[in-house]
């Protein structure tokens, strides 16, 4: 089974220029191939990439025992039961999570239990409001690009005529002019920030890409990598043709999502081990790998599994544990060394915090699902769960109230948890003034520090999914990828990878993954019109300097140097 059928007429979403990555050819020839239930592999996490580097493996009849710290299946998309004041039931997670329709590779995933995505909803749009009244809308907007990006920007409040005269258009046009992965590496040390600062954006349109969108990475855009932030705009709206807009689960992630995937990972015969940690993996018999593990709670005495390879699908903090733990893992030499130490240096992002709170009386009835904010204080969105969950719809119904949902993300360190509650709750009466006279029936409240933190430091250096052990993988959002993905659907594609490498290094065929086109979708057309520019300038005065997206590096290729 394959998650891409092998049609020339495939697509996995609306795009026609979708790209199919091809996995390796497998290793010799099919005489040399070891049978796929004589391999064992140990998956270290229960995640998003965790899971899907299981199911690329069973899929191929690999035994795989997958091992996740917690309770429940998900990782950081993962969610529980909790029990309201009142002692009736519902649920929490970690905050919103938006589906979007060019998450080709975590789709393929959804759709091994629900083949015609049904279990998740549309969202009509997602408004994003900035303090003093102007806001911007995302629906009826063409989809494919050009004409996607000229009419937001005809009709958004965030572009406004004087503004949009003081845009550097040539810096502007680097948007357009990517080439991935080289546009990558072509930004090393550029901040989010710093790139916008080139484009001269508008006031109103800079808080729209920095606190809004930068901030969704939960990094504070002076940190957040700049070339991360024009991935972002060519994954989500330059690049693709599947639209801004996206889906939702229907309930709660656990009985929606990852619920039916391990029912459905334990009829392909993976074992899953939910409450397990791994501690270390070090080297065992035969040539095989020893990984070490515990149950996370009650403190009960370590176990070992004896394991071909090893996926380390684990979040920032877990991965450094676990590599810092095992002193030999990478290798001895300076190979392993370097690799190590590339663990060693991924980055966490700042605290982010996730406030949910039953209220004793709705919102109002024309509030969106979800809402992005900017120039509120800590507060990033606000979302109203009745709108899309169904278990909030059925406690809304029966209460007469709401369940809202704040987020704040890229929280400084030493923010006081009172100082920033109240910070939160006076933003969100601001944002949405009714909720100042409703009460608060219950809520749950929860700080993580987790995350990734995609930086200022060179994109080469960060680790990728192949590791100098061919027994061993990574995946992860936090793991280096040549594509232009991010967040769940970089953890996805990871996934995929991660078991690809494994699959076709043993003689097994691969699946391959899917992505937006890596090039601009006008082609050379972008990097011309810079040129053009660039030479005009050069001929009215010296000076030149890094410019945005690929054309600095490229120009020079040519003779020209970038602004």
């Amino acid at each position: 089974m394959t998650p891409w059928p092998r049609t020339p007429r495939y697509r996995p979403g609306r795009d026609p220029r979708a790209v199919f990555h091809p996995p390796p050819e497998p290793a010799g020839d099919a005489s040399d191939a070891v049978a796929a239930g004589e391999r064992h592999v140990v998956v270290a996490g229960g995640g998003i990439a965790g899971l899907t580097a299981a199911l690329g493996l069973a899929e191929r009849g690999v035994r795989v025992t997958l091992l996740e710290r917690s309770e429940r299946l998900g990782g950081r998309v993962a969610s529980w039961p909790v029990t309201l004041a009142d002692g009736s039931p519902s649920h929490m997670s970690r905050g919103f999570h938006a589906f979007f329709r060019q998450y080709y590779n975590l789709r393929a995933v959804l759709r091994r239990t629900d083949p015609t995505l049904d279990r998740l909803r549309p969202l009509a749009d997602y408004p994003l409001v900035r303090e003093g009244g102007v806001a911007d809308s995302f629906a009826g907007i063409p989809r494919t690009p050009p004409w996607n990006l000229a009419a937001f920007v005809a009709r958004s409040p965030s572009f406004d005529l004087a503004g949009l005269r003081g845009v550097d258009v040539e810096q502007a046009l680097g948007l357009l002019d990517v080439d991935f992965p080289a546009t990558f590496a072509e930004l090393d040390g550029v901040s989010a920030a710093e790139l916008l600062d080139r484009l001269h954006f508008p006031d109103d349109a800079r808080h729209l890409a920095l606190e809004v969108f930068a901030r969704s990475f939960f990094a504070a855009p002076s940190d957040f990598a700049g070339a991360e932030l024009l991935a972002m705009f060519h994954l989500y709206f330059v690049g693709s043709a599947e639209g801004l807009l996206f889906d939702v689960p229907r309930d709660d992630y656990d009985s929606t999502l990852w619920g039916p995937l391990g029912a459905h990972l334990h009829d392909l015969g993976v074992e899953v081990l939910v409450g397990h940690e791994v501690t270390t993996v070090l080297d065992g018999t035969g040539g095989r790998l020893a990984v070490h593990h515990r149950q996370a709670e009650g403190g009960h005495t370590g176990q070992v599994l004896d394991t071909d390879a090893v996926v380390l699908a684990l979040d920032p903090v877990g991965l450094r544990d676990v590599v810092a733990g095992s002193p030999r893992l990478g290798g001895a030499g300076d190979a392993g060394r370097s690799w190590r130490a590339q663990v060693a240096g991924v980055r966490s992002a700042p605290a982010f915090a996730v406030w949910r709170l039953w209220l004793d009386g709705r919102v109002r009835a024309d509030r969106p699902p979800f809402l992005g904010t900017s120039g509120y204080g800590p507060l990033d969105n606000v979302s109203v769960l009745e709108r899309f969950e169904d278990h909030a719809a059925a406690w809304s119904a029966v209460h007469g109230g709401s369940v809202v949902e704040l987020h704040a993300y890229a929280v400084p360190d030493g923010t006081a948890e009172p100082d920033l509650r109240e910070r939160m709750r006076a933003a969100v009466h601001r944002v949405y003034p009714e909720t100042a006279r409703l009460g608060v029936l219950h809520e749950e409240w929860l700080v993580a520090q987790d995350c990734v933190l995609v930086g200022l430091e060179p994109w080469a250096s960060r680790p990728g999914v192949a590791t100098p052990d061919p027994r061993l993988v990574l995946a992860g959002d936090a793991i280096r990828c040549d594509l232009p993905v991010a967040l769940m659907e970089r953890a996805a594609t990871t996934g995929w990878l991660a078991a690809d490498r494994l699959l076709t290094g043993w003689g097994l065929p691969g699946h391959g993954v899917w992505s937006v086109p890596l090039t601009s979708r006008l082609g050379r057309l972008p990097a011309l019109a810079r040129r053009g520019i660039r030479a005009a300038r050069a001929a009215r005065r010296p000076g030149s300097g890094p410019g945005v997206g690929g054309v600095a590096s490229r120009g020079a290729e040519h003779g020209q140097g970038g602004e």
